[in-house]
């Protein structure tokens, strides 16, 4: 991670304006559950305070493993293209990971990108499910990461 990126516990406000960007190419980036109390969003800030990455997680049913005992789903994570590849990403994800631990949750699981899958491979998720459309998104996969076997 480098050392200019400070990841952080914010409001959901803040996500929304790179979530749009990002992910939404400028529309709405609200979710169901955004406001949630028990929903966390954590933002990646370069040294001058600009948000250069966020995530959102929250505890979910996990579609593919229903037994477990306390998922989280990660959701809306984006990262601003002049910053990809410069640790802001992986520092969300393991911030996020170790939070959700911290929490009591046994998995991670999330909807990603296919474009997006190696990414989270690289951070330890593993591909459950095949390729299935999120309109008017694109492609996905279901991935998850255990983290009871990391305990």
């Amino acid at each position: 991670m480098s050392p200019a990126v400070i990841v952080e516990e914010v409001p959901v406000d803040v996500v929304l304006p790179l979530r749009s960007a990002v992910l939404r190419d400028g529309g709405p980036a609200a979710t169901p559950g955004d406001d949630d109390p028990t929903t966390v969003h954590l933002a990646a800030r370069s040294a001058d305070g600009a948000v250069v990455g966020v995530v959102r997680l929250a505890p979910a049913p996990c579609p593919w493993r229903p037994g477990a005992r306390a998922p989280w789903q990660l959701r809306g994570m984006a990262t601003d293209p002049a910053v990809r590849g410069a640790g802001a990403g992986r520092a969300l994800v393991e911030t996020g990971l170790a939070l959700v631990a911290g929490r009591g949750g046994d998995l991670v699981w999330c909807n990603a990108r296919e474009t997006a899958a190696g990414f989270y491979e690289r951070m330890g998720f593993t591909v459950v499910t095949g390729v299935f459309d999120i309109d008017p998104i694109g492609p996905h996969v279901g991935m998850l990461r255990d983290l009871v076997r990391e305990r």
